[in-house]
Protein backbone atom coordinates (compact mmCIF):
# COMPACT_ATOMS: atom_id res chain seq x y z
CA UNK A 1 0.00 0.00 0.00
CA UNK A 2 1.20 3.89 -0.88
CA UNK A 3 1.23 6.46 2.14
CA UNK A 4 -0.06 9.48 1.11
CA UNK A 5 -2.00 12.64 2.55
CA UNK A 6 -5.62 13.48 1.57
CA UNK A 7 -6.66 16.73 2.90
CA UNK A 8 -4.74 16.40 6.00
CA UNK A 9 -5.28 12.85 6.93
CA UNK A 10 -2.87 10.29 6.46
CA UNK A 11 -4.24 7.42 3.57
CA UNK A 12 -3.43 4.61 1.86
CA UNK A 13 -4.29 4.00 -1.55
CA UNK A 14 -3.47 0.77 -3.89
CA UNK A 15 -0.52 0.50 -6.47
CA UNK A 16 -1.93 2.55 -9.54
CA UNK A 17 -4.81 3.74 -7.53
CA UNK A 18 -5.55 7.61 -8.82
CA UNK A 19 -6.49 10.67 -6.95
CA UNK A 20 -10.40 9.84 -7.79
CA UNK A 21 -10.87 6.48 -7.23
CA UNK A 22 -9.39 6.69 -3.38
CA UNK A 23 -11.94 10.06 -3.07
CA UNK A 24 -14.75 8.44 -4.29
CA UNK A 25 -13.74 5.14 -2.16
CA UNK A 26 -13.57 7.50 1.03
CA UNK A 27 -16.77 9.10 0.03
CA UNK A 28 -15.07 12.36 -0.65
CA UNK A 29 -17.19 14.16 -3.66
CA UNK A 30 -15.45 15.70 -6.74
CA UNK A 31 -17.47 16.58 -9.91
CA UNK A 32 -16.91 15.44 -13.03
CA UNK A 33 -18.35 14.91 -16.28
CA UNK A 34 -15.96 13.19 -18.45
CA UNK A 35 -15.21 10.37 -15.95
CA UNK A 36 -16.78 6.56 -15.92
CA UNK A 37 -15.49 3.56 -13.70
CA UNK A 38 -15.65 1.10 -17.07
CA UNK A 39 -13.78 3.27 -19.24
CA UNK A 40 -10.45 4.80 -19.70
CA UNK A 41 -9.68 8.58 -17.40
CA UNK A 42 -9.71 11.19 -20.08
CA UNK A 43 -9.20 14.80 -18.62
CA UNK A 44 -11.15 16.33 -20.66
CA UNK A 45 -13.95 18.50 -18.49
CA UNK A 46 -11.50 19.53 -15.91
CA UNK A 47 -14.05 19.61 -13.20
CA UNK A 48 -12.14 16.81 -11.79
CA UNK A 49 -8.82 18.72 -10.48
CA UNK A 50 -7.58 18.55 -7.34
CA UNK A 51 -4.17 20.40 -5.31
CA UNK A 52 -1.15 17.94 -5.15
CA UNK A 53 2.14 18.35 -3.67
CA UNK A 54 4.93 15.76 -4.76
CA UNK A 55 8.03 16.41 -5.37
CA UNK A 56 7.75 20.33 -2.93
CA UNK A 57 5.60 22.04 -5.04
CA UNK A 58 1.38 22.58 -5.59
CA UNK A 59 0.06 22.57 -8.67
CA UNK A 60 -3.19 21.64 -10.11
CA UNK A 61 -3.92 18.71 -11.63
CA UNK A 62 -6.86 15.99 -12.65
CA UNK A 63 -7.79 13.60 -9.74
CA UNK A 64 -9.15 11.18 -12.62
CA UNK A 65 -5.40 11.01 -14.15
CA UNK A 66 -3.31 11.10 -11.34
CA UNK A 67 -2.09 8.87 -9.74
CA UNK A 68 -1.28 8.06 -5.88
CA UNK A 69 2.45 8.40 -5.09
CA UNK A 70 4.21 7.98 -1.86
CA UNK A 71 4.39 10.64 0.50
CA UNK A 72 1.78 12.86 -2.09
CA UNK A 73 -0.24 15.50 -0.56
CA UNK A 74 -3.59 15.91 -2.13
CA UNK A 75 -6.33 19.01 -1.09
CA UNK A 76 -10.10 18.12 -2.63
CA UNK A 77 -11.35 21.45 -1.65
CA UNK A 78 -8.57 24.34 -1.37
CA UNK A 79 -9.81 27.94 -2.35
CA UNK A 80 -7.26 27.37 -5.92
CA UNK A 81 -8.78 24.10 -6.69
CA UNK A 82 -12.86 25.54 -6.22
CA UNK A 83 -11.68 28.34 -8.53
CA UNK A 84 -10.33 25.75 -11.14
CA UNK A 85 -13.55 23.95 -10.75
CA UNK A 86 -15.32 27.23 -11.36
CA UNK A 87 -13.81 28.37 -14.55
CA UNK A 88 -13.96 25.00 -15.80
CA UNK A 89 -17.91 24.43 -15.29
CA UNK A 90 -18.28 28.02 -16.54
CA UNK A 91 -16.76 27.40 -19.69
CA UNK A 92 -18.90 24.86 -20.28
CA UNK A 93 -21.59 26.47 -19.75
CA UNK A 94 -20.83 28.89 -21.61
CA UNK A 95 -20.78 26.46 -24.96
CA UNK A 96 -23.44 24.69 -23.43
CA UNK A 97 -25.91 26.62 -21.91
CA UNK A 98 -29.11 24.47 -22.34
CA UNK A 99 -27.56 21.08 -21.54
CA UNK A 100 -29.57 19.93 -17.98
CA UNK A 101 -26.65 18.09 -16.46
CA UNK A 102 -23.71 21.25 -17.61
CA UNK A 103 -26.68 23.22 -16.50
CA UNK A 104 -26.51 21.15 -12.62
CA UNK A 105 -22.78 21.01 -12.10
CA UNK A 106 -22.55 24.71 -12.63
CA UNK A 107 -25.18 25.69 -10.45
CA UNK A 108 -22.87 23.63 -7.77
CA UNK A 109 -19.82 25.33 -8.34
CA UNK A 110 -20.84 28.37 -7.97
CA UNK A 111 -22.04 29.83 -11.94
CA UNK A 112 -25.01 31.94 -12.22
CA UNK A 113 -27.68 29.67 -14.47
CA UNK A 114 -29.89 32.07 -16.91
CA UNK A 115 -33.66 30.12 -16.62
CA UNK A 116 -34.26 31.37 -19.71
CA UNK A 117 -31.47 29.31 -21.45
CA UNK A 118 -33.32 27.18 -23.77
CA UNK A 119 -33.17 23.22 -22.93
CA UNK A 120 -30.86 21.21 -25.14
CA UNK A 121 -28.81 18.02 -25.69
CA UNK A 122 -25.74 19.18 -27.41
CA UNK A 123 -22.83 16.71 -27.82
CA UNK A 124 -20.48 18.00 -24.80
CA UNK A 125 -17.26 16.18 -26.11
CA UNK A 126 -16.77 14.16 -23.13
CA UNK A 127 -15.64 11.43 -25.19
CA UNK A 128 -17.06 8.99 -23.04
CA UNK A 129 -19.13 7.27 -26.14
CA UNK A 130 -15.73 6.86 -28.41
CA UNK A 131 -14.13 5.12 -25.40
CA UNK A 132 -16.79 3.06 -24.41
CA UNK A 133 -16.86 1.78 -28.06
CA UNK A 134 -13.37 1.04 -28.53
CA UNK A 135 -12.76 -0.52 -24.91
CA UNK A 136 -15.92 -1.97 -24.22
CA UNK A 137 -17.52 -3.00 -26.69
CA UNK A 138 -14.68 -3.35 -29.41
CA UNK A 139 -15.76 -1.94 -32.59
CA UNK A 140 -14.11 1.80 -33.02
CA UNK A 141 -17.07 2.83 -34.78
CA UNK A 142 -17.08 7.01 -32.62
CA UNK A 143 -13.87 8.63 -32.59
CA UNK A 144 -13.35 12.46 -32.66
CA UNK A 145 -12.70 14.18 -35.03
CA UNK A 146 -10.56 17.27 -34.63
CA UNK A 147 -10.42 21.08 -36.16
CA UNK A 148 -6.89 22.70 -37.08
CA UNK A 149 -5.16 22.89 -40.46
CA UNK A 150 -5.85 20.65 -43.25
CA UNK A 151 -9.53 19.55 -41.49
CA UNK A 152 -12.34 20.78 -42.83
CA UNK A 153 -14.51 20.65 -39.11
CA UNK A 154 -15.60 24.04 -37.74
CA UNK A 155 -15.68 22.83 -34.44
CA UNK A 156 -14.35 19.00 -33.12
CA UNK A 157 -16.83 16.70 -33.08
CA UNK A 158 -17.87 12.85 -32.91
CA UNK A 159 -17.52 10.66 -35.98
CA UNK A 160 -19.51 7.80 -37.06
CA UNK A 161 -18.37 4.84 -38.72
CA UNK A 162 -21.42 2.95 -39.66
CA UNK A 163 -19.76 0.10 -41.24
CA UNK A 164 -18.44 -0.69 -38.22
CA UNK A 165 -21.40 0.03 -35.68
CA UNK A 166 -23.09 -3.02 -34.33
CA UNK A 167 -26.31 -1.34 -32.52
CA UNK A 168 -25.37 -2.01 -29.11
CA UNK A 169 -26.33 1.53 -27.55
CA UNK A 170 -23.49 1.27 -25.54
CA UNK A 171 -22.85 4.87 -26.56
CA UNK A 172 -26.48 6.12 -25.69
CA UNK A 173 -26.37 4.75 -22.48
CA UNK A 174 -22.98 6.28 -21.30
CA UNK A 175 -24.02 9.67 -22.78
CA UNK A 176 -24.48 12.52 -20.02
CA UNK A 177 -26.06 15.20 -22.33
CA UNK A 178 -28.52 12.96 -23.99
CA UNK A 179 -26.92 14.16 -27.40
CA UNK A 180 -26.77 10.07 -28.60
CA UNK A 181 -30.49 8.84 -28.85
CA UNK A 182 -31.52 5.22 -29.62
CA UNK A 183 -35.38 4.51 -30.47
CA UNK A 184 -37.05 1.28 -30.75
CA UNK A 185 -39.40 0.86 -33.60
CA UNK A 186 -41.39 -1.92 -35.05
CA UNK A 187 -38.75 -4.18 -34.59
CA UNK A 188 -35.83 -2.09 -35.36
CA UNK A 189 -33.69 0.06 -33.22
CA UNK A 190 -32.41 3.40 -34.72
CA UNK A 191 -29.01 5.27 -33.60
CA UNK A 192 -26.74 7.93 -35.31
CA UNK A 193 -29.57 7.81 -37.81
CA UNK A 194 -28.73 4.32 -38.81
CA UNK A 195 -31.14 1.43 -38.54
CA UNK A 196 -30.72 -1.79 -37.24
CA UNK A 197 -32.69 -4.92 -37.33
CA UNK A 198 -34.06 -6.45 -34.55
CA UNK A 199 -33.75 -10.22 -33.50
CA UNK A 200 -36.50 -12.05 -32.08
CA UNK A 201 -36.16 -14.33 -28.85
CA UNK A 202 -36.63 -17.90 -30.61
CA UNK A 203 -38.57 -18.80 -27.38
CA UNK A 204 -40.74 -15.64 -25.87
CA UNK A 205 -40.68 -13.80 -29.58
CA UNK A 206 -39.49 -10.38 -27.65
CA UNK A 207 -37.09 -8.40 -29.83
CA UNK A 208 -34.08 -8.32 -27.46
CA UNK A 209 -30.65 -7.10 -29.56
CA UNK A 210 -29.73 -5.84 -32.87
CA UNK A 211 -28.86 -8.84 -35.46
CA UNK A 212 -25.16 -7.09 -36.31
CA UNK A 213 -24.70 -7.34 -32.38
CA UNK A 214 -25.39 -10.93 -32.75
CA UNK A 215 -23.37 -11.57 -35.41
CA UNK A 216 -20.45 -9.57 -33.86
CA UNK A 217 -20.32 -11.70 -30.64
CA UNK A 218 -21.08 -15.08 -32.62
CA UNK A 219 -17.61 -13.85 -34.61
CA UNK A 220 -15.83 -12.81 -31.49
CA UNK A 221 -16.64 -15.98 -29.43
CA UNK A 222 -16.98 -18.53 -31.74
CA UNK A 223 -20.34 -19.71 -30.58
CA UNK A 224 -23.31 -20.24 -33.25
CA UNK A 225 -25.34 -17.45 -33.92
CA UNK A 226 -27.83 -19.84 -33.16
CA UNK A 227 -27.24 -20.81 -30.12
CA UNK A 228 -27.49 -16.96 -29.10
CA UNK A 229 -31.14 -16.34 -30.37
CA UNK A 230 -32.45 -15.86 -26.93
CA UNK A 231 -33.16 -13.04 -24.49
CA UNK A 232 -31.53 -13.47 -20.94
CA UNK A 233 -34.74 -14.01 -19.08
CA UNK A 234 -35.05 -17.10 -21.41
CA UNK A 235 -31.92 -18.63 -21.35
Amino acid sequence: MIEFTLDGRKMEAREGETILGVARRMRIEIPTLCYHDEVSPFGACRLCVVEVKDGGKWQILPSCQTPISKGMEVRTESDPVKESRRLAAELLYYKFPGVPVVREIAGKLGVTIREEDKESNDCILCGLCVRACREVVGVAALKFMDRGLGRENPEPQIGFDAEKCIGCGSCAYICPSGFVKMEAVDGKRIIWDKVFHMASCKVCGRYFAPIEQLEFISRKTGVPIDNLMMCTSCR
